[in-house]
């Protein structure tokens, strides 16, 4: 297992357990103690969580992890998702991403397309995100024209939010918006983690003509903080054939057209 694998499953373990130990997580990692006190301290020093003798105990921001620990989680799932999901834009199209690691791979995915390349001065696409990651992977595409919400940057996630954000996106239009959400239950919707994400998340739902969610099958039937929009409001799910079936089929029966990969 790579570092940067391991430090991303301290996290996930912390954030199921609340506490863990040295020993019992190097047994399970089959790792030495001392790289797993290594591994702790590290994320210690950026205040993931908090040591403590023997072991280490959760943070709020163990919760919420940091979008360089998110890329290393269900790596293969996401790849599938990502091209899928691709799959759904249209060449001219305006097409809207929302932060996050899947929606990272789907902008790498229709960057890729070269039947989306532009003629002249048209562009192939124009995508709109308030993701700075995103529009930085975008910006040297000749064939996408990239359109920046603006707003205040949050470093968990390279997100912008805030009144900025709102005003941009308020004037636009959206053909195909690919929205990443960190839960998404049949019932209740889908959800962010910080209630500021799920604000300007939910104004680009709005502002979408179609709407096609990106969430590998471990965020299903979940929800979490601040819900971004209803199920009602999604046309489309694209998910990992990991996922729950009772999940997925709840999701059907909600009207939403799910497809597994």
């Amino acid at each position: 297992m790579a570092r940067h694998e391991r430090l991303s499953t301290l996290l996930d373990m912390l954030g199921q357990r609340e506490k863990i130990d040295v020993e019992g997580v190097a047994a399970e990692l089959d790792v030495s103690a001392a790289t797993i006190r290594r591994d702790l301290d590290h994320l210690a020093e950026q205040q993931l969580l908090t040591r403590t003798r023997g072991g280490a105990v959760a943070n709020d921001l163990a919760y919420d992890l940091p979008l360089r620990y998110k890329t290393a989680r269900h790596v293969p799932e996401k790849q599938r998702i990502s091209n899928a999901a691709a799959a759904f834009a249209g060449k001219g199209m305006v097409v809207g991403l929302n932060g996050g690691t899947t929606t990272a791979g789907v902008a790498r995915s229709l960057a890729m397309r070269s039947d989306l390349d532009g003629r002249g001065d048209a562009p192939g696409l124009t995508v709109v995100t308030n993701a700075l990651n995103i529009a930085h992977e975008l910006a040297v595409r000749p064939n996408v024209k990239i359109v920046v919400t603006g707003g205040v940057a949050r470093p968990q996630s390279f997100e912008l939010s805030g009144p900025l954000a709102t005003r941009v996106l308020s004037e636009l239009t959206i053909d195909l918006l690919f929205l990443g959400v960190d839960a998404f239950d049949a019932e209740a919707g889908a959800f962010a983690h910080h209630e500021g994400e799920a604000s300007i998340n939910r104004l680009m739902v709005e502002r979408a003509e179609r709407v096609v969610a990106v969430a590998d099958g471990s965020k299903l039937g979940r929800r979490a903080f601040a819900r971004i929009c209803e199920t009602t409001q999604v046309h489309a799910l694209v998910t990992d054939t990991d996922a729950d079936p009772e999940a997925v089929r709840a999701f059907e029966a909600a009207g939403v057209d799910v497809r597994t990969v």
